[in-house]
C-alpha cells in the first residue's frame, strides 16, 4: 500500500526504508566475507563538518571481490530462438555497462578520494574531500550489492530468463532515491569547489593533470568519472526498453520488467528535475554574485521568489542605419518568471582548468527589465507593436543621435539590415517598371534592347528579387530575437524604446525564447498568481511555468438564447501556411477545436473555434437535431497509414482515401453524423440512424470500422466503403456487451475495450469477436464511465465513488487505485463525496475533472512501462462552478522544414537548384540571355544585375553577406563547449510539439479567490490550459 492508500503489485518488491539492511526481498544470505557495519555515535558527523566520515544514515557493506567476482554470462547454449540470442546479448551489455560503471565509482574514490585524504601537507582538507566526494562510498554500496544479485540471476538466466524483478526490488526503495538526491543536489558545489581549488591552488591542479595523464587507456577526467551517476538511469532505461521490445506477451519477465522501467523512469525523472532545481539555483547565485548587493535587482534575486525559466547564450548584434553589422558579443540572457536579465560574461582561468572541469563563468549586468514591458518585434510585422507616432526607437549599441528631418519622425524602420524596407523599395519600382513596360509596348520601331522580350525579364528580375527578400526575411525572423524595452523618456518627455537584436543559435532556440516569453507573461496573470496547490510540497504553491499556464476561459456557445449543456469536444489538427514562424510560439495548437452540446428535451450545437491564435475565435455555429453526447476526430486513411513519410503511395494496392479529416457526432435520438472539415465548409457527408435508434454514448475507430457504444448495452460496427467514408447505408454489425448502457469506449492495438456496468469487454478489431470479459469494480451497481490507456495501463473513473482504477494492459490485472478526495480537500476541505467526471493523459500527467468542478493532475510515467502514480500530484486553483464536463486535448507539431537553419536550406538548394522556381519557359531563358550579354559592359556599375538569370557568386549585397557569415562563425564555434553554449549543429530534431488542453463545464471558479463565481445558473464555459513546447 503506498502512503495515500493506492496499491501495487509486489513482483517480488518489499518498501525498504533508510537504514535498513535488506536491499530485497528475496535477498541472498549474505556471505561470511561480507562485513555489514553500522556507523557508530562516534564516526557520525554532518558533510559539512571537519570529520572524515560522513553522517551516511545508511549501513556500511563492504563486498569482497575475490568471493564475489563480477557476472559473467556463460558459453551461449544451441537451440535459442532469435528473441532469446538478442534478450541474451541485452543481458551481456547490462552486465558489461554495470562492471564498468562500479569500476569508475572505485576509481573516483581510490584514485582522488583517499589519495586527498591521505596527503601530507593537504591540498584539500578533509572537509571539502567530503563535499566533493559526498555519497559516492553509499552508491557504490547499492551498485555492488545490485552486482551480487545480478550474479545469481546470470547463472541461471538460460533456465529462467528472468531480470525485471531484481530492478524493481533494487533500485524502488527510498533508500536509492536518497542517496543519489543527495549526490545531485551536491553535484553543482562539489564542482565550483573543484573549480575554485584549480584556481587557487597549483597543487590540486598538477594533482588532477598527473591523474589524467596516469590514466592514459580512456583519459577520464575527475569530472568524467563524477557526471556517470547522472548518467546512469537513462542508461538503465534504455537497456531495459531493449529488453522489453524483444520480450513476447505472455513471458514471466514482461510485467516485471514493465514495472522496472517505471521505477527507473520515476527515479530517473525526480533525480532530473532536482538537477534542474540545483542548476537554476546556482545560475541565480551566479548572477547574483556580479550585483551590487544594495541594488534592487539583488535583493530581487536573493529573495527565493524568482524561479529561473530559461538562460542561454546569445550573441548581441548592432547594427548601423544602413544595415550593416557593427558589432556583435556574446551575452548571457537570463529569463526569470517575472524579469529579464542580459548579463556580458566573463570568461576567467587557464583553458588548461577548462579541459579538466568545466569553467563557470562570471556575469556583470548590463540591463534587466520587468518582463511585461518586454515586446517580441518580427522583422517586417512592426506596425502593432507600438505606437509609432508617440514612440522614438532607438537601436541599442547604436550611436545615440536625435532623429532630423521630417521624414525620420513619423517613419522608423527598424532593420536590421531594413529588410522590410527593401522589400517595399523592390514592390515600388516594380509598379514603375510595370508602367514603363507598358509604354514599351506603344512603341512603333523596333530596337535590340528596348523591346517588350526586355521589359519582361526586368518584370521577372524584380519579382525574382522580391521573392529572394521575403526569403531573407523569413530567414532572419528564424534566429533573429528582436526585443523592443522600456528606456528613459527623452527631454521632451517622449518614451524611448530600445531595440535589442539577438542572434541564436538556431531556429529551436528562437522558438523556445518566443514561447516562453509569451508564457512568462501569461504566468504573471491574477489567475496564474498561484494556479496550482501542491499537497507534496505542504501546500505551497508551486511556480506557475513549470504547471500547465491558463491561458484563457471564455463562454463554449456564442449563442446565449439556449441554456446548452456541454457534453464533448475534439481537436481537428490543421497546419496553416499563413501562420507566421514566431506566431507559431505564442498560438494556441494549429487547427480547429469542435465543441458539441445540447439542451435536455432539445436539439443540440455545434461551436466551432480556431486556434490559430493565442485566444481562440469562433469561425462557425450550427444546429443539429439532438443534444450531442460524443464526437471523434477521423485523420485521413493516407494520414494514419503513412504518418511522417512524405513520398506518394502511387500505385499501392489500398481502397481510396477519404479526401480531408472528418469529424463523427454522436447524438442522443441514436442519429451517427459525418462532417467535413472547416477547410471544406464543414459540409454534413453522412448521416444514419443507429440500430434500434438508441442513444450513441461513445465513438472510436479504427482503420476499418466505426464503433458506437449504446444505450441498449451494444456496440455497433460501420465498416468503410470504396470511397473511405464509413458505410452508414448498411446495417452495423451489432457487437453485445451487456444489458446496460455501453458507457466508454477504448481502442488499443488491435482489440477495442468495451464498458458496460461493472465490466469491460476486450473486442478483437478484425473478428467482431468477444476475447474476453473481466471486472473493474466489485460494485455491480457501478459503471465505469472512462477509460484511458497511457503505456502498458489503462486507468479506469466510475459512476460512483472517488476512486480511480489501474489496470494492466496485457495481463488484464488490477495494478493501482488512488482515491482522488484525499486531493481535493486541499482546495475544498470538509466536502461532500466526490465524483471522477472525467479523465486524460497527455505529456507525462493525468488529468482527472470532478463534479465539483477541480481538477486534479497526476504525474504517470510516459515510457513503456506501468503508468502508475507515486506522487500526491497537483490540484489546480482554477476550475469551473459545476462538474467538468469533458478534458480535450490540442496537438499540433511543427513541420522538420520549418527548423532548418539558414545553413541547411542553403545545402539543399545546392542539391537541387533546378527546382528553385521549377522549369523555365525556352522563351524566357532566350530573353535572360540575350539581357545577361547586353549588361556586361555595365558590369562595374553600382547596383543589382537587374536580370531573371541568377547574380554570379558575390554580387549580393555586401552587407547581408557579411552579416549572414559572422552569424554562421559564431554559431559553429569550436570552443562552443568551454564557453557553455550548445553549437548550431545539435542533433537535428524532427519535429516540436505545441499542446493545449480544454476543459468544459458550468462557469468558471477560482478557489483561490473569495469572490467565487457559482456554476449553477452560469453558461457553460471553457478553460484553455497551455504547457511550454515541447522542444
Amino acid at each position: 500500500m503506498h502512503r495515500d492508500g493506492s496499491r501495487v503489485p509486489g513482483a517480488g518488491v518489499a518498501v525498504v526504508g533508510p537504514g535498513t539492511a535488506a536491499m530485497w526481498k528475496k535477498r541472498p544470505s549474505l556471505p561470511h566475507d561480507t562485513v555489514i557495519r553500522s556507523p557508530s555515535s562516534s564516526s557520525v558527523a554532518s558533510a559539512s563538518g571537519d570529520s572524515e566520515e560522513e553522517d551516511t544514515g545508511f549501513l556500511e557493506v563492504t563486498v569482497s571481490d575475490m568471493k564475489h567476482p563480477p557476472p559473467e554470462l556463460g558459453p551461449m547454449p544451441t537451440g535459442l530462438s532469435p528473441q532469446q540470442v538478442v534478450r541474451r546479448h541485452i543481458l551481456g551489455s547490462i552486465v558489461q555497462s554495470e562492471r564498468s560503471y562500479v569500476d569508475s565509482l572505485k576509481r573516483i574514490l581510490q584514485d582522488y578520494r583517499n589519495p586527498l585524504m591521505e596527503m601530507e601537507p593537504k591540498v584539500l582538507s578533509a572537509r571539502k574531500c567530503q563535499v566533493v566526494f559526498f555519497r559516492l562510498k553509499e552508491i557504490l554500496q547499492c551498485h555492488s550489492m545490485f552486482q551480487i544479485a545480478l550474479s545469481s540471476r546470470v547463472a541461471e538466466w538460460d533456465s529462467a530468463e528472468k531480470i525485471g524483478d531484481l530492478f524493481v526490488a533494487s533500485f524502488s526503495k527510498s533508500m536509492v532515491l536518497d542517496v543519489y538526491s543527495d549526490y545531485v543536489n551536491n553535484f553543482t558545489t562539489a564542482m565550483s569547489l573543484i573549480k575554485k581549488a584549480c584556481l587557487t591552488k597549483p597543487a590540486f591542479l598538477d594533482f588532477l593533470k598527473q591523474k589524467r595523464q596516469m590514466a592514459s587507456t580512456d583519459r577520464v577526467t575527475l569530472y568524467g568519472l563524477m557526471v556517470k551517476p547522472i548518467q546512469r538511469f537513462p542508461q538503465f532505461i534504455l537497456l531495459l526498453q531493449d529488453m522489453l521490445k524483444n520480450t513476447p506477451k505472455g513471458h514471466a519477465d514482461r510485467l516485471s520488467l514493465q514495472l522496472a522501467l517505471t521505477e527507473l523512469e520515476t527515479l530517473a525523472e525526480k533525480l532530473n528535475e532536482q538537477k534542474r532545481v540545483a542548476d537554476q539555483v546556482a545560475e541565480i547565485q551566479q548572477l547574483s554574485k556580479s550585483i551590487s548587493d544594495r541594488s534592487s535587482l539583488s535583493k530581487l534575486l536573493n529573495s527565493g521568489q524568482r524561479q529561473l525559466l530559461l538562460c542561454e547564450t546569445l550573441t548581441e548584434t548592432v547594427y548601423g542605419d544602413r544595415g550593416q553589422l557593427i558589432k556583435s558579443k556574446e551575452r548571457k540572457v537570463f529569463l526569470l518568471n517575472d524579469m529579464l536579465v542580459c548579463a556580458n560574461i566573463n570568461f576567467k582561468g587557464q583553458l588548461e582548468i577548462s579541459s579538466l572541469v568545466p569553467l563557470g563563468p562570471k556575469y556583470v549586468v548590463k540591463w534587466s527589465t520587468a518582463l511585461p514591458q518586454v515586446q517580441v518585434v518580427e522583422v517586417g510585422q512592426e506596425s502593432g507593436a507600438y505606437d509609432k507616432d508617440n514612440v522614438v526607437i532607438h537601436n541599442a549599441g547604436a550611436k545615440k543621435h536625435a532623429p532630423t528631418g521630417p521624414a525620420l519622425h513619423n517613419k522608423v524602420y527598424l532593420g536590421p539590415p531594413r529588410l522590410f524596407q527593401e522589400l517595399q523599395d523592390l514592390q515600388k519600382d516594380l509598379a514603375v517598371v510595370e508602367q514603363i513596360t507598358l509604354l514599351i509596348s506603344t512603341l512603333h520601331g523596333t530596337y535590340q534592347n528596348l523591346n517588350m522580350t526586355v521589359a519582361q525579364d526586368w518584370c521577372l528580375a524584380l519579382q525574382r528579387m522580391m521573392k529572394v527578400k521575403e526569403e531573407e526575411i523569413h530567414s532572419a525572423n528564424k534566429c533573429r530575437l528582436r526585443l523592443l524595452l522600456p528606456g528613459k523618456p527623452d527631454k521632451s518627455g517622449r518614451p524611448i524604446s530600445v531595440m535589442v537584436v539577438f542572434i541564436t543559435p538556431n531556429p529551436l532556440s528562437k522558438i523556445s525564447w518566443v514561447n516562453c516569453l509569451h508564457l512568462a507573461k501569461i504566468g504573471l496573470r491574477e489567475e496564474n498568481q498561484p494556479g496550482w496547490l501542491c499537497p507534496d510540497e505542504d501546500k505551497k504553491s508551486k511556480a506557475p511555468f513549470w504547471c500547465p499556464i491558463l491561458s484563457c476561459h471564455m463562454p463554449a456557445f456564442s449563442s446565449k438564447a439556449l441554456d446548452l449543456q456541454l457534453s464533448a469536444a475534439v481537436h481537428n489538427p490543421v497546419q496553416s501556411s499563413l501562420l507566421g514562424f514566431s506566431a507559431i510560439s505564442t498560438s494556441l495548437p494549429q487547427g480547429y477545436l469542435w465543441v458539441g452540446g445540447g439542451q435536455e428535451g432539445a436539439g443540440g450545437q455545434v461551436e466551432i473555434f480556431s486556434l490559430n491564435r493565442s485566444v481562440p475565435r469562433t469561425v462557425k455555429s450550427f444546429p443539429v437535431a439532438s443534444p450531442v453526447l460524443c464526437m471523434e476526430y477521423i485523420p485521413e486513411v493516407a494520414e494514419e497509414d503513412a504518418e511522417g513519410t512524405e513520398e506518394p503511395r502511387a500505385g499501392a494496392e489500398q481502397p481510396p482515401a477519404t479526401l480531408h479529416p472528418t469529424v463523427c457526432l454522436g447524438l442522443r435520438d441514436g442519429s451517427i453524423a459525418v462532417y467535413g472539415s472547416v477547410d471544406t465548409g464543414t459540409q454534413c457527408l453522412l448521416t444514419c440512424k443507429s440500430p434500434g435508434m438508441q442513444p450513441v454514448l461513445c465513438l472510436k475507430h479504427s482503420p476499418e470500422y466505426l464503433f458506437a457504444g449504446l444505450q441498449d448495452g451494444t456496440v455497433a460496427a460501420y465498416p468503410r466503403n470504396n470511397g473511405g467514408l464509413w458505410d452508414l447505408t448498411e446495417q452495423p454489425t451489432r457487437l453485445p456487451v451487456g444489458t446496460g448502457p455501453v458507457r466508454a469506449l477504448l481502442m488499443l492495438d488491435e482489440t477495442l475495450w468495451a464498458s458496460c456496468a461493472n465490466q469491460v469487454t476486450v473486442l478483437d478489431t478484425s473478428t467482431l469477436c468477444a476475447q474476453q470479459t473481466f471486472e473493474a469494480h466489485p460494485d455491480t451497481e457501478t459503471s465505469v464511465t472512462h477509460m484511458i490507456k497511457a503505456g502498458s495501463g489503462v486507468w479506469m473513473a466510475f459512476s460512483s465513488g472517488s476512486s480511480i482504477r489501474l489496470f494492466h494492459t496485457e495481463t488484464l490485472e488490477h495494478l493501482q487505485e488512488i482515491n482522488i478526495a484525499t486531493r481535493t480537500t486541499f482546495v475544498l476541505p470538509g466536502q461532500r463525496h466526490v465524483r471522477v467526471t472525467s479523465l486524460l493523459i497527455c505529456q507525462g500527467l493525468l488529468w482527472v475533472g470532478t463534479d465539483q468542478g477541480i481538477i486534479v493532475l497526476l504525474p504517470v510515467p510516459r515510457l513503456e512501462g506501468i503508468p502508475k502514480i507515486t506522487g500526491k500530484g497537483m490540484v489546480s486553483l482554477n476550475g469551473h462552478g459545476g462538474p467538468v464536463d469533458f478534458l480535450a486535448v490540442a496537438l499540433s507539431t511543427l513541420a522538420p522544414d520549418v527548423l532548418k537553419g539558414d545553413q541547411e536550406e542553403e545545402e539543399g538548394e545546392e542539391e537541387k537548384p533546378l527546382e528553385l522556381d521549377g522549369p523555365p519557359p525556352r522563351e524566357i531563358r532566350k530573353k535572360g540571355i540575350l539581357l545577361q550579354y547586353r549588361l556586361r559592359s555595365t558590369s562595374h556599375l553600382p547596383g543589382q544585375l537587374l536580370s531573371v538569370r541568377d547574380a554570379p557568386v558575390g554580387t549580393g549585397t555586401p552587407e547581408h553577406t557579411e552579416e549572414d557569415g559572422s552569424i554562421y562563425e559564431m554559431a559553429d564555434d569550436p570552443d562552443v563547449w568551454v564557453r557553455s553554449r550548445p553549437c548550431a549543429r545539435d542533433a537535428p530534431r524532427k519535429e516540436i510539439s505545441s499542446v493545449a488542453i480544454i476543459s468544459g463545464g458550468r462557469g468558471y471558479r477560482n478557489f483561490s479567490s473569495e469572490l467565487q463565481r457559482r456554476g449553477g445558473d452560469a453558461d457553460s464555459t471553457l478553460l484553455i490550459w497551455q504547457l511550454p513546447l515541447m522542444l
